[in-house]
């Protein structure tokens, strides 16, 4: 089968890493597969390199940008549906919102027989603007009555989509995005070692996040909730990992707090490097705004590290409440720190959050068989 999957940028970022794990593995199942992005990074880094270690075909299309204009939007959908008619694809398959609207038009109006579009999270959500919302929420709708068939990452992400009118439910399928899970293997010894190097002491508690340095990520929240925490549990500590447009923001806003000491801040991290990190955390805090699955949720219970997490979106789905974590009312900061603190409070809740999760990981988030699904998928709609 010759796929073409269409991603708006290849920054690091789980979607990213979803669609390059992804075209990784149909290539290995013997499928032509072609990745086409756009140029833009950013602080975030680049996962180019990845993407052509992939065995896909990369393909950089230089018009396809992420802030919109109008003229460049043409001029995108004329090269994509130039690049789809001479290639001819049996399946387009698109991710992300500005790649997702544009990629599935082009391949429309180039006849491809098969078009796939997965959601890692949606484009229209509750920190918009109305108009920005309303706008997408159209472009969603109009995109939706050419698409043959839509791929989420989280039931959450179907259930918002068809309320939305996007699409009515029988195009939807649910599968969970995938991890390398062979990567992430716990033992005392990887913990050790990177608590050394941060020089921790067995008596602190590590709290950490995995997030782009981004507001959407949900790092106001966190700078809000530490204090309440920090005041109930004096030995924390914070891991940062990632980096982002409002690093600067967010370094300032430590240092004013005097919380630079407790906060430590990793900067760029490529995907191969997370484990090693996260098996220094004792629970991983995660307070996004929006986002379709948690893959970071999902790296800290692979490492047997319990989560606190909004109950926003796909988050329950990983996060189960007092089995895998604890889940907070979205945007409630004091639920929050209370999550934390009762973690922090018993070791052996910890102990069993972890198990239980890396269980449940293993079994609904392993990237083989992600790409098991995605191509069982595709062999039905041809």
């Amino acid at each position: 089968m010759k796929v073409c999957h269409v991603i708006t940028r290849l920054i690091v970022g789980g979607a990213q890493e979803n669609t390059i794990l992804t075209c990784a593995g149909l290539v290995r199942r013997g499928h032509e597969v072609t990745l086409v992005a756009g140029p833009e990074t950013g602080p975030e880094g680049s996962m180019w390199n990845e993407a052509r270690r992939s065995g896909a075909a990369a393909v950089c299309v230089d018009s396809l940008r992420r802030n919109p204009r109008p003229v460049m939007e043409w001029r995108c959908l004329r090269e994509l549906t130039t690049l789809f008619r001479r290639e001819r694809f049996d399946i387009v398959h698109t991710h992300s919102s500005k790649a997702g609207i544009l990629g599935r038009w082009a391949a429309h109006r180039a006849g491809v027989p098969v078009i796939v579009h997965t959601i890692h999270g949606m484009s229209f959500n509750r920190t918009q603007r109305a108009a920005t919302r309303w706008m997408y929420r159209v472009l969603e709708r109009r995109a939706g009555r050419v698409t043959t068939a839509f791929i989420s990452v989280a039931d959450a992400m179907t259930r918002q989509a068809v309320e939305a009118g996007v699409g009515p439910p029988e195009k939807f399928t649910t599968i969970y995005s995938g991890m390398d899970t062979a990567a992430y293997e716990p033992s005392a010894e990887r913990r050790r070692a990177i608590r050394d190097e941060w020089g921790v002491r067995d008596d602190e508690i590590v709290v950490g996040t995995v997030a782009r340095l981004f507001r959407n990520k949900g790092y106001d929240e966190i700078v809000r909730a530490m204090p309440s925490a920090v005041g109930r549990c004096a030995g924390l500590r914070f891991v940062w990992v990632g980096d982002g447009p409002d690093r600067d923001r967010y370094v300032e806003e430590l240092r004013q707090m005097g919380f630079s000491d407790r906060v430590r801040l990793t900067g760029l991290v490529r995907p191969e490097g997370i484990p090693a990190l996260v098996a220094g955390f004792d629970i991983l805090l995660h307070a996004s705004r929006w986002e379709g699955l948690p893959r970071a949720l999902v790296q800290g219970l692979l490492m047997e590290v319990p989560g606190v997490a909004f109950d926003n979106d796909g988050a329950p789905e990983v996060i189960r409440d007092g089995e895998t974590g604890v889940l907070a009312p979205f945007g409630d900061v004091r639920a929050l720190s209370d999550g934390i603190v009762r973690l922090v409070g018993d070791s052996e809740l910890r102990r069993r959050m972890g198990s239980a999760g890396r269980r449940l990981c293993l079994e609904r988030f392993d990237a083989g068989a992600m790409v098991d699904s995605i191509d069982a998928l595709y062999a039905g709609l041809r």
